[in-house]
């Protein structure tokens, strides 16, 4: 069939199949529009309804009067730190905040050897000091420093966490502070010290640390508005600068002085550590105090730094490999017992209580200090039983009283001790007797001059009769007063004093400064009456320079800082005449031979002449060895604290070898000079004492030898040395 001339329409799917395309039409569901009405949900009842109701009421109002307080509030903090941020003063002002000044202590030489008072070693600033110092000092307070706002909430709830977890208040023990806060307490939010209202700067400071939740507020809002009137740095060097860091160190650049002798500019990482240790407790960590544990504390410093990227691990492997050590200056103790003289020495006003920074040049000698303390140590570790609690001090001056060295007991390293050679009044026994011979001799006795030793009596009104003994039991005739001297022996002395007159006796000692209450009975030419060692060495300081008193002194000149002008000058030195210089020189001829053939052989020196002598008071409860060469004085005591006896030790033992140590050093590479002392002269005659015989004049020497060899049975250098050798049997025993 043709399909010419008719057209198709096109073939479709639907078209091709129409029955099964119908079909699938009504086989397909239709589809229904979503339905736009909510899910029916379960009706509440009327009382939940009340409930919800009444709670999102609730929430309304809260929320309401929450939000309103909270900008109320908003507004009253902003106002209050915007207030106190216009009352602070210039930063500048706020550097050096004390209330005292302080006490710098130069030796003979110009050099600091000590410190007293609130040292303030001057402004520096956070950009002036050495970086490692204030990374340290970032890293072990606050390691969040220049990201907060001046209180840190994250570092508050860590804090309170830490002191529940510990058992403490939620405010006892970790504060949580940061810098900024810890600042706003050191210049105690602003309030100056006022001594109407604190009786001292303990007080004072005691109220700027108060913990209570007012202080707290009060201390948010003084941080936060010196985040607004200044920079972080600005902070940080207020901070720096007032900063307490044991050893009476105010500020990081008087502790750098303090303890490394150098600028807080200079300190290297372990020495930063250091000091950035002493802020959690300055007292407990100062290396002066205990050298190790301060450097335990700078190790766990030194780890934060290396942890927080403030170190390369070699820079923190140095630190903690090479631990910062103390210098020399502070290796002393801040002066010791020498310092603490001085400091009693001088005005109160420019010394223990100063309001300004004083500098004082001072007698002492560092190498003679360290010779006294070196030779007590010595005797101690080698001559005395381990664990004995005897004690001992050293004093050595000049021939003018200028004490160049001072040691007042064992530990020697100390600070505000009891100084034995100054505040301890101690019977000095014979160590007296020199004033006894001193008057006789000014009188018109010879040391060549007969005394009769033997028993003797006398009555002491009011006390009954006194009748000496010498020490060893013995009675030895009739010998010249050199011998009596030099052997100790003591029933020559109190005759002797008793024929010059115990008035003259206590008129010479008192002159040569002995300034002490002298017993009035004649048992005064045995030391029964107490003084100082320094009393006592001052005392022979008159003797070998010529018979004129002197008076111990430390403080060479004193100025304030930044001035040139002293305000005062030496306060001791030699003083009036008391013996005439022939007696003193005849004087110091008996005490050499003390040294030379008498009680005193230990302490002679192998270079140059030695005069001294030995004593020990009643009961053994004192020893002491005084004496000098032509260029020192040297006193030494030894005993207990609490006057138990010493057992075995005399003048002539320990002491005399303490005395040897410390002079022997102090000589070293000195040339040797010659004692001022004079031979008596033979000729000038002999006379016993008045109440033995007539005094005589004209013998010659060969008859005194004939005199003395008929006494003794011998001459008179063998019986000295058999008197010699009897005194040391008596001390080994």
């Amino acid at each position: 069939m043709s399909t010419s001339g008719r057209k198709k329409p096109p073939l479709v799917a639907e078209r091709r199949y129409p029955k099964k395309a119908a079909a699938a039409q009504k086989a397909a569901p239709k589809k229904r529009a979503p339905s736009k009405r909510k899910p029916n949900k379960p009706k509440r009842g009327f009382l939940a309804r009340m409930v919800f109701g009444l709670f999102g009421w609730i929430f309304r109002i809260l929320w309401g009067f929450g939000w309103r307080m909270t900008l109320v509030c908003t507004l009253i903090l902003g106002l209050a730190v915007g207030y106190v941020a216009l009352t602070l003063p210039p930063v500048e002002q706020l550097f050096d905040g004390r209330a005292r000044g302080s006490v710098t202590l130069l030796d003979d030489a110009g050099d600091v050897f000590a410190w007293r008072g609130d040292q303030f070693g001057g402004a520096v600033t956070a950009t002036s000091v050495s970086p490692h110092l204030k990374n340290a000092i970032v890293a072990t307070e606050d390691k969040r420093f220049y990201s907060h706002f001046g209180l840190s909430p994250r570092g508050i709830a860590s804090a309170v966490r830490i002191n529940l977890r510990e058992g403490r208040g939620p405010l006892s023990g970790h504060g949580g502070s940061t810098l900024t806060q810890q600042t706003a307490k050191l210049i105690c939010l602003g309030v100056p010290f006022d001594a109407a209202i604190w009786k001292n700067e303990a007080a004072y400071e005691a109220d700027c640390r108060e913990g209570s939740l007012a202080r707290k507020a009060k201390e948010a809002i003084y941080a936060m508005a010196m985040e607004v009137k200044y920079s972080k740095d600005e902070i940080l060097t207020v901070y720096i600068n007032r900063a307490f860091l044991g050893a009476g160190a105010r500020g990081f650049e008087a502790a750098a002085q303090r303890y490394f002798g150098k600028s807080a500019a200079l300190v290297a990482p372990n020495e930063a550590a250091m000091l950035a240790g002493l802020l959690v407790a300055p007292t407990r960590f100062a290396p002066t105090n205990d050298l190790e544990r301060s450097q335990e504390r700078a190790a766990t410093v030194v780890r934060l730094m290396g942890e927080q990227g403030y170190l390369s691990p070699a820079e923190a492997r140095d630190a903690q490999e090479n631990p910062a050590t103390l210098s020399e200056a502070a290796q002393a103790k801040a002066g010791g017992y020498f310092a603490d003289w001085v400091m009693t020495s001088g005005p109160e006003f420019f010394t223990r209580n100063t309001t300004e920074d004083v500098i004082i040049r001072t007698t002492l000698d560092q190498r003679i200090q360290r010779a006294a303390e070196d030779a007590m140590k010595e005797i101690f570790d080698t001559k005395v039983r381990e664990g004995s609690k005897a004690q001992a001090a050293i004093v050595i001056m000049s021939a003018d009283g200028a004490v160049r060295a001072m040691v007042g007991g064992r530990q020697t390293q100390v600070s505000g001790a009891f100084n034995r050679a100054t505040m301890a009044k101690r019977q000095p026994g014979s160590s007296f007797k020199p004033f006894v011979y001193a008057a006789a001799l000014d009188v018109g006795r010879s040391p060549l001059d007969l005394i009769e030793d033997a028993p003797y009596c006398t009555r002491v009104p009011g006390s009954g009769e006194y009748c000496p003994n010498n020490y060893d039991k013995k009675f030895h005739g009739t010998i010249t007063l050199t011998d009596a001297l030099k052997y100790s022996f003591n029933i020559p002395a109190v005759k002797l004093a008793e024929e010059v007159g115990l008035e003259t006796v206590r008129k010479v000692a008192s002159e040569f400064g002995i300034a002490s209450d002298l017993a009035q009975g004649p048992a005064l030419a045995l030391g029964a009456s107490e003084s100082s060692l320094l009393e006592m060495t001052g005392a022979y300081a008159g003797i070998l320079n010529g018979g004129s008193a002197v008076t111990p002194y430390g403080l060479v000149e004193l100025k304030l800082l930044g001035n040139t002008d002293p305000l005062m000058s030496a306060t001791g030195g030699i003083g009036e005449r008391v013996i005439q210089q022939e007696t003193a020189e005849e004087l110091i001829w008996m005490m050499n031979k003390v040294v030379t053939e008498g009680t005193g052989g230990r302490a002679a020196l192998p270079d140059r002449d030695v005069a001294g002598k030995t004593g020990t008071s009643q009961s053994a409860k004192d020893a002491l060895f005084i004496g000098f060469t032509a260029d020192y004085v040297a006193g030494v005591w030894m005993g207990y604290d609490d006057n138990t006896p010493l057992s075995g030790v005399t003048g002539s033992g320990l002491p005399a070898e303490i005395w040897h140590e410390a002079m022997r050093r102090t000589h070293e590479g000195l040339p040797a000079h010659v004692l001022p002392m004079r031979a008596p002269d033979p000729n000038e005659g002999q006379r016993l004492d008045p109440a033995n015989g007539p005094s005589g004049n004209g013998r010659t020497q060969g008859a005194i030898e004939q005199l003395l060899q008929g006494i003794f049975g011998g001459s008179s250098q063998n019986e000295a040395d058999r008197q010699q050798r009897q005194d040391q049997n008596r001390e080994n025993r």
